[in-house]
């Protein structure tokens, strides 16, 4: 049963887990040691490195589901990587493993359903390791060299969140049948119900951690990339400006009204009837344009324009 108090910076750190003991493992994804006293969840945070704001926006959403991020600006993304990856480390080196020793042990190794459902259990880890695998070698360094202003015209985190899929339907087609037709009895009837247990837990834990890469870690990476897009504009408008300082002769009010309406799109007949000017005037307005900027391109018109305030960037398709 959820519980639905908003966690907040002030509050105690050991309130959080004496009311939810799932977040012992989210502790450990997140690089925070136990031993922490009464000190809050800001205070541990910041001694143990973590982003407070993005903590807490992890563990009220896996808690309670709160989802009302209205800034993933706020969020730290180092942090978030740091999580995803530890909780990838746990999955696939301690949990995965461990259900595989319990069913071993509580299977009779002479009976052939028994060989199936390892078979179908070894399938279902294997999905699940590719799909972290490939987060791990594709999609995480994507996100790194977003936070290194670096831009990729040949991948998106919309490429990954169109294939971003759960793989628990194995898993389910695997406890029906040790439910419905494995019979067992004594100790391995025990041995089978404390695994199946621990299969329906991981199934939860792994489901939320689908929906926190979903919920949370996508829609910030999509701000990461609008903002290093940003960022790489004003770069190759700095570089621009750097390699060009003396060709910038002023423009002359009619000029510039030209520049403004290229920008916008305009064909030489539109600037000409917008303006109230002949074509062939709007032709050598141009011309002239292009000879004192020596700017030939759309492009670099938009960047100019930019540049010199003529148009806001927020207004311009880039």
């Amino acid at each position: 049963m959820k519980n639905h108090k908003m966690y907040e910076a002030d509050d105690r750190m050991i309130s959080l887990i004496r009311d939810n003991y799932s977040l012992l493992q989210s502790l450990g994804s997140f690089g925070i040691n136990l031993g922490f006293g009464d000190k809050t969840v800001s205070e541990v945070c910041q001694e143990q490195g973590v982003d407070t704001y993005t903590y807490l926006a992890v563990v009220n959403f896996t808690i309670n589901g709160y989802r009302e991020l209205s800034d993933f600006s706020k969020l730290s993304i180092p942090t978030l990587l740091q999580y995803l990856k530890a909780s990838h480390e746990y999955f696939l080196g301690f949990q995965l493993p461990f259900i595989r020793k319990e069913l071993v042990e509580a299977l009779d190794e002479n009976d052939n359903l028994a060989r199936l459902i390892l078979k179908l259990y070894d399938d279902y880890a294997r999905a699940v390791r590719s799909h972290m695998k490939y987060e791990e070698k594709t999609v995480f360094p994507y996100v790194e060299s977003l936070l290194r202003n670096e831009v990729s015209n040949n991948y998106d985190i919309d490429t990954y969140s169109k294939h971003h899929g759960q793989t628990d339907g194995l898993l389910r087609e695997l406890k029906s049948i040790i439910i419905k037709y494995l019979p067992s009895d004594g100790l391995h009837n025990n041995q089978l119900s404390a695994c199946l247990y621990d299969i329906y837990n991981n199934e939860e834990w792994l489901s939320m951690h689908a929906e926190v890469e979903e919920s949370i870690f996508i829609p910030a990476i999509r701000w990461l990339e609008r903002r290093t897009k940003q960022n790489d504009v004003s770069t190759k408008i700095s570089s621009m400006i750097n390699q060009n300082p003396d060709n910038s002769e002023a423009l002359s009010d009619r000029e510039k009204d030209v520049v403004i309406s290229l920008v916008q799109g305009m064909s030489n007949k539109e600037i000409a009837d917008h303006l109230c000017i002949s074509v062939n005037t709007v032709i050598t307005h141009r011309r002239n344009i292009a000879k004192k900027l020596q700017i030939h391109s759309p492009a670099g018109l938009t960047i100019y324009a930019i540049v010199n305030h003529l148009v806001d960037i927020s207004n311009v398709s880039l």
